[in-house]
């Protein structure tokens, strides 16, 4: 049996957003998504980094509404009002998306994920390709083994994530604390080498997503990480669905040469290239012509505003 609540509740649910939902998903743990958007729009479902959460798709919300895009944006499970789910694979993304999905009324829709998101996206075109359109990919995670080089601070958390859990959790909690008192730039610095330069209304977005991600629980993270430092539960060869990455040249926190590499692999992939973008601003400059494309269901490259569309193999 399927319960179901609806604005805010005693966990946080809605925080004003009056179009927060919680769901049970598969009849025990608690899911909560947010829409973003137009209420009776194509919908899209948004699948958030890691760390990150439904909030995160506020940044979408007035292209969304311009556009007539329905988002659906959930907290993957162990993030903010999400149950944990302990052991649950990549594979396991499709369920929570076919939850949503089922919660809302839709039989299929779009896919947009950002950063951390991508392998969830990716697994659940794989694993419920009848229940997803089209995928766009911002900014994307690459498998571990892609090739390139990583980040150390990304080979740091996934090592602490494998071997010690207990003590990044306790570090991901601080970093908690930390965001609700201190300025966004904390945050945002994360994800950008110039903080000054990012909105300061999508600064505060991104803080709020950060700090719902963890102030409850920070098993959806520590899980996470953990897939971040294994092989992929899925084949990215079986993805036929179309999928369109959006990757900045600048950008840090993900090398773009594991991108080109990741869809290679991919049947029907193409990407696009950002100049000049790092890793948030990359989402920033690119989610208005991202959520065209699901309107439109358009999959020609685009060349404008600092975008190049390059061919995959």
């Amino acid at each position: 049996m399927q319960t179901r609540e609806t604005g805010r509740d005693s966990a946080g649910v809605g925080d004003g957003d009056e179009r927060s939902n919680v769901v049970a998903l598969d009849g025990e743990r608690r899911l909560a998504y947010a829409e973003y958007g137009a209420r009776d729009g194509r919908p899209v479902v948004f699948c958030h980094g890691a760390p990150g959460s439904r909030r995160l798709g506020e940044l979408f919300d007035t292209a969304a509404r311009e556009r007539g895009i329905r988002i659906l944006a959930p907290d993957r499970p162990g993030f903010g009002a999400s149950s944990p789910w302990p052991n649950r694979s990549i594979r396991d993304t499709a369920r929570v998306v076919t939850a949503v999905l089922d919660d809302a009324g839709v039989e299929r829709a779009g896919l947009i994920a950002f950063s951390g998101g991508c392998p969830y996206a990716l697994a659940t075109a794989a694993t419920e390709p009848e229940r997803v359109e089209r995928v766009d990919v911002i900014a994307g995670a690459t498998p571990p083994d892609g090739g390139g080089t990583e980040p150390a601070i990304q080979r740091l958390l996934r090592g602490l994530a494998t071997t010690t859990p207990t003590l990044l959790g306790g570090l991901l909690r601080g970093q908690a604390w930390l965001a609700r008192r201190r300025d966004p730039s904390v945050v945002v610095g994360q994800y950008t080498d110039d903080p000054e330069a990012i909105p300061d209304a999508a600064a505060e977005v991104v803080r709020a997503d950060f700090v719902e991600a963890l102030t409850t629980h920070r098993s959806g993270t520590i899980t996470e990480f953990q897939h971040a430092a294994a092989t992929w539960e899925f084949d990215v060869e079986a993805v036929e669905t179309t999928v369109r990455f959006w990757h900045g040249e600048a950008d840090a926190n993900v090398p773009i040469a594991g991108v080109r590499r990741l869809a290679e692999r991919i049947p029907d992939a193409h990407l696009e290239t950002v100049d000049d973008a790092d890793h948030i601003r990359t989402l920033l400059r690119t989610r208005a012509d991202v959520l065209d494309r699901h309107r439109s269901g358009r999959t020609e490259p685009a060349d404008r505003d600092g975008r190049r569309a390059e061919p995959v193999d």
